[in-house]
């Protein structure tokens, strides 16, 4: 009985590997390459799959999802054969499990030497400066070459990345030293550029403030002009309503005088030449204020007076 016992349980453990080997799930978004005997038999894709044990063999296991590789810095020589130090990234997708199994030996291997081929290729022919301002052109440049090249492997690019562009030492210094010389110049100027117009509002304010006051001065010089032609008008007319006569006028001559002569800088007195009338119309309207006070006196009396209006028309002996 024993040799039967143990015969059956190496039956059910080779019944058991079996199943393991027969049955093969393969997980979402990856592939397993089947070869039978040795040759390419079909690709499995995700889910359960059924293989014949012991004689199909799963060759590979593939990745599809979309993978990230970074490289190492590679020095490259620019136009003018300066060598700089690159790192790249590479966005890439298995697109077809057989062919990235058996068209290429080592797909990682093969990108990396296409990236650092066509990367001397490219920044051989750009000089430093345009090397650095000029990345989306050395991608898309990259990117394309490597996408044909790759094509028959059954990898996609895509997307290709530059990481770093790192000149030498030296290079680095004048380019710090270029560019705070260039920060300063542009300071400098947007400084001179900020006190010119500083200057040039502050006089236009000025020319505007002194057009304001000017025009300001004018209403009022015009405003007060016109007051006082306003008030001699209606003096004027008042004196006219009043009808004064030349003995009146006279007195307001002779009031006003004394105003004339006010302020202490006043050191010469001119006496106008209308004086000598004012005084004459004022002495015949005292004399004939006198007369009529002097009651019935006539004429020929010692204390009687000649009239002002005799006295006016005597003419005078010179």
């Amino acid at each position: 009985m024993e040799p039967v016992i143990i015969v059956l349980i190496i039956l059910v453990v080779l019944v058991f590997i079996a199943l393991i080997k027969t049955i093969q799930v393969i997980p979402q978004a990856s592939a397993a390459i089947v070869e039978r005997f040795g040759r390419y038999t079909r690709t499995l894709n995700a889910g359960l799959n059924i293989v014949v044990p012991f004689i199909d063999t799963i060759r590979n296991r593939i990745d599809l999802r979309e993978q990230v590789v970074p490289f190492p810095p590679q020095p490259v020589i620019t136009q003018d054969n300066l060598v700089v130090n690159i790192d790249t990234v590479i966005y890439y997708q298995v697109t077809d499990a057989r062919a990235a199994t058996y068209e290429v030996a080592s797909y990682i291997q093969a990108i990396e030497q296409l990236t650092v081929t066509t990367l001397r290729n490219i920044i051989g022919g750009m000089d430093l400066e345009r090397t650095l301002t000029s990345r989306e052109e050395i991608n898309a440049a990259l990117r394309g070459v490597l996408d044909e090249a790759t094509g028959k492997w059954g990898i996609r690019v895509n997307r290709v990345e530059l990481k770093a562009i790192e000149p030498p030492t030296s290079i680095q210094d004048s380019m710090e030293k270029q560019m705070r010389a260039d920060r300063d110049k542009r300071a400098a100027i947007l400084q001179a550029e900020g006190v010119r117009q500083s200057e040039i509002l502050r006089a236009e304010g000025e020319k505007q403030s002194q057009i304001l006051r000017a025009e300001g001065e004018a209403k009022a010089a015009a405003l007060r002009a016109e007051g006082e032609a306003q008030a001699v008008r209606t003096v004027f007319e008042a004196i006219h309503a009043g009808d004064p006569d030349q003995k009146l006028l006279s007195y307001q001559y002779l009031q006003m005088l004394p105003k004339i002569a006010e302020g202490d800088a006043n050191k010469l007195w001119i006496v106008p030449s209308e004086i000598g009338d004012a005084l004459k119309g004022l002495s015949g309207a005292m004399g004939n204020f006198g007369a009529m006070g002097g009651g019935s006196g006539g004429s020929g009396t010692p204390g009687g007076s000649v009239p002002a209006q005799e006295r006016r028309e005597k003419p005078s002996i010179d």
